[in-house]
C-alpha cells in the first residue's frame, strides 16, 4: 500500500481549491446542518454575558458565569471527542444537544427569577460541558473523506476556519441584536434551539462520518492525543488565542457601553471576525511552500502585534479598525494549528486532538473573559484589552522556544515485497516543519 503523501508535499497533484473541495461526494449533506449547529457557538458566551449583566449589573459576575461554561466545555469537550472516535459521532451528539438545551433553559429561568448567584454557575457548567463539538467532528469527517486526496486537507481546514469566523461574525451580531431588540434571554433561547436542531440533523448524516474505532480491548490502553508534546504545545498556543476571544467579547461590550453605543458591540466584534474570515479565505488559496511550523509562528506573531494596539484606541471607530487588523491573524493561525495537529496523532484520535484545541480556546476564553471582567469592574474598559496581549504574548513565547515539538514523528518503516524483491517503505505522514 502506498504511503500517504504529507499535506505540504509539493509533489501532490493540483486541484486543491475550494471548488474541488466542495465537489467532494456527500460534503454538503453534513456541511449545511453543521453550519446551523455551529452558529450558536459564538452566541453562548456573549449571550451569557449580556443576560447576567442585565440581571445583576456586574461585568465581573457575567464574565465569571461565562467562564464556568467555557471551562466546562474545555474540560469535557476532549472527552466527548474521544468518545466520538470510539463509539461514533451520533452516539455522542444526540444526548449532548439535549442536555445543552435543558441547561440553557435553566440558566435563563434562574437569571430571570433573581435566583442566587451560585445557581447561575450550576446551570452554566452543564450548558458548557454539553456544547456539541461539531467543528472538530466536521474536521474529522474531512480527514476521513479526503484520505486519498491529502492535498485538499489544508484547503478543508481553511474552509472550516472561514466557517468558524463566519459564525463569529453572525453569532455575536445575532445575540446582541436579539438582546437589543427583544431581550438577552431571547438570544440565549435562539442559541439553544439552533444547537438542538442543527446537532440532531448533523448526527443523522452517519454515512459521512468516520467509522468508530470501538472500545479498547482488554489490556489495550490507548494513549490520549494529549500525550503528544506537539499537541500540548498547540493546545497552549490555542489557550492564548482563546484569551483574545474572551477579552474582546467582554471588553468591546464594556467599551461600547461607555461610549453610549452598547448596541454596536456585536458589530465591532463582527468586524474583528470578518477580518479573520477574509484572511482565512485568502490563506486557503495560497499554495504554501514554507513549513507549517514556521507559518504558525509567523501568524501568531502578527496576532500579538494586533493585540498590542487595542488598549490604546480612543473611540469605537478606531477600535473597529484595530480589531479588524487583529482579526487578520486569527484564521491563518487556526488553519495552521489544525493542519499541524492532524499530523501528530494516529487516525483513531483525530476528533479528540481537534477537540483539545477547541477546548483550549474555550478555556482561554474563560480566563480572558474573567480577567478582563475583573479589570473592567475596577479600572474601566480600556485596561481590559491588555489581557489579550498578555495571553497571546505567552503563547508566542511557547511557540518560539519549543517549535521543534511541532514536527510530526518519523514514519515507522515496514518491509514490503514487490516483484519478488523486498524493500523497506515508510508508512504514515512524513515530518514537516
Amino acid at each position: 500500500m502506498a504511503a500517504r503523501r504529507p499535506v505540504d508535499d509539493p509533489s501532490t497533484p493540483h486541484g486543491t481549491g475550494y471548488g474541488a473541495l466542495l465537489r467532494t461526494a456527500g460534503a454538503w449533506t453534513f456541511l449545511l446542518p453543521a453550519l446551523v449547529a455551529r452558529l450558536p457557538y459564538a452566541m453562548l458566551s456573549l449571550g451569557i454575558v449580556l443576560l447576567v449583566h442585565q440581571s445583576t449589573d456586574s461585568y465581573g459576575l457575567a464574565g465569571a458565569v461565562a467562564a464556568v461554561a467555557a471551562v466546562a466545555q474545555a474540560l469535557v469537550g476532549p472527552q466527548t471527542g474521544r468518545l466520538a472516535d470510539r463509539h461514533g459521532q451520533a452516539a455522542v451528539l444526540v444526548p449532548a444537544v439535549a442536555v445543552h438545551a435543558v441547561a440553557v433553559a435553566a440558566l435563563i429561568a434562574l437569571a430571570r427569577s433573581g435566583a442566587p448567584d451560585w445557581t447561575l454557575f450550576l446551570a452554566a457548567a452543564p450548558a458548557g460541558a454539553a456544547v456539541p463539538q461539531v467543528g472538530a467532528m466536521v474536521r474529522a469527517r474531512w480527514v476521513h473523506r479526503l484520505d486519498e486526496r491529502p492535498a485538499l486537507l489544508n484547503t478543508a481546514f481553511a474552509f472550516e476556519s472561514v466557517t468558524d469566523e463566519f459564525t463569529f461574525v453572525v453569532g455575536p451580531m445575532l445575540a446582541t441584536g436579539l438582546a437589543t431588540l427583544a431581550d438577552p434571554a431571547v438570544g440565549l433561547a435562539a442559541e439553544a434551539t439552533l444547537t438542538l436542531l442543527g446537532g440532531l440533523a448533523f448526527a443523522a448524516r452517519r454515512d459521512t462520518a468516520p467509522a468508530p474505532t470501538g472500545p479498547a480491548a482488554p489490556g489495550d490502553r490507548r494513549a490520549s492525543a494529549l500525550a503528544s508534546p506537539g499537541v500540548r504545545l498547540l493546545a497552549g498556543a490555542f489557550l492564548g488565542l482563546g484569551t483574545v476571544f474572551g477579552t474582546l467579547q467582554v471588553s468591546i461590550t464594556a467599551f461600547a457601553q461607555d461610549a453610549g453605543a452598547e448596541g454596536l458591540s456585536g458589530l465591532v466584534y463582527g468586524l474583528f471576525a470578518a477580518g479573520s474570515m477574509v484572511a482565512g479565505v485568502l490563506y486557503g488559496l495560497v499554495p504554501w511552500r514554507s513549513g507549517a511550523a514556521e507559518r504558525m509562528v509567523g501568524c501568531y506573531a502578527l496576532l500579538v502585534l494586533g493585540c498590542s494596539t487595542l488598549w490604546a484606541m480612543p473611540n469605537l471607530a478606531a477600535l473597529s479598525a484595530a480589531g479588524l487588523f487583529c482579526g487578520l491573524a486569527i484564521a491563518p493561525t487556526l488553519i495552521t494549528g489544525y493542519t499541524l495537529v492532524e499530523t501528530l496523532v494516529p487516525a483513531g484520535a483525530k476528533t479528540e486532538a481537534f477537540t483539545w484545541l477547541t477546548g483550549a480556546i474555550g478555556l482561554g476564553l474563560a480566563l480572558g473573559s474573567t480577567a478582563a471582567g475583573q479589570l473592567i469592574d475596577h479600572a474601566g474598559a480600556r485596561p481590559g484589552f491588555t489581557v489579550a496581549l498578555a495571553g497571546s504574548g505567552l503563547g508566542l513565547v511557547a511557540l518560539v522556544t519549543m517549535r521543534r515539538l511541532l514536527l510530526a514523528p518519523a514514519p515507522a518503516p515496514r518491509t514490503v515485497a514487490r516483484g519478488g524483491a523486498a524493500r523497506e517503505e515508510a508508512v504514515g505522514t512524513a515530518p514537516r516543519g
